[in-house]
């Protein structure tokens, strides 16, 4: 909401579009439980950061006083994709490691959470430095680009790697 202020766009209509991003969210996660159940976890993530990360870098262009179609469009795109990587990598988490995949998960939630601090502390730091967010959503874009890489190479664990629980 403050790089669409900077941008002279209102705080309502910039929580308006939050708010859209939040119900196309709920669309794009049940979506992903579905897509996890049938594809691979590994891809999909890949596919998600991808996106993710080119949307982003759009984004520093999109950003103007009114609300216009193709916002509209990132508001969407970005609202399917922004929590749709959460059933691949619960999936990923039962995979590798099968009954302690729940700890494992709430581990991966709350790193992710710290993380978001750090870069939101960052992010507001790069604001303050260079006076606008572009460089935010470009270096955002580049990590999207190494989390879709990192996911191609995740490997597939030893079937024997992998016991049930009790084991």
């Amino acid at each position: 909401m403050p790089a669409a202020h900077d941008h002279g766009m209102p705080i309502t209509a910039a929580a308006g579009l939050l708010a859209v991003i939040g119900v196309f969210d709920v669309v794009g996660t049940v979506a992903s439980g579905w897509f996890t159940d049938r594809f691979s976890a590994r891809r999909l993530l890949a596919v998600y950061y991808a996106l993710r990360g080119i949307s982003l870098c759009f984004l520093p262009i999109l950003l103007a006083p009114s609300v216009h179609p193709p916002m509209l469009f990132f508001i969407v795109f970005y609202g399917l994709d922004w929590v749709a990587t959460v059933p691949p990598t619960m999936a990923l988490c039962r995979e590798h490691f099968g009954a302690d995949s729940a700890i494992v998960f709430g581990w991966v939630l709350a790193s992710h959470q710290v993380g978001a601090a750090a870069v939101a502390f960052a992010g507001g730091l790069a604001r303050d430095v260079f006076g606008t967010y572009d460089v935010v959503w470009y270096a955002s874009g580049a990590l999207c680009a190494a989390a879709a890489l990192m996911a191609l190479v995740i490997s597939r664990p030893r079937p024997e790697a992998v016991l049930p629980a009790g084991a």
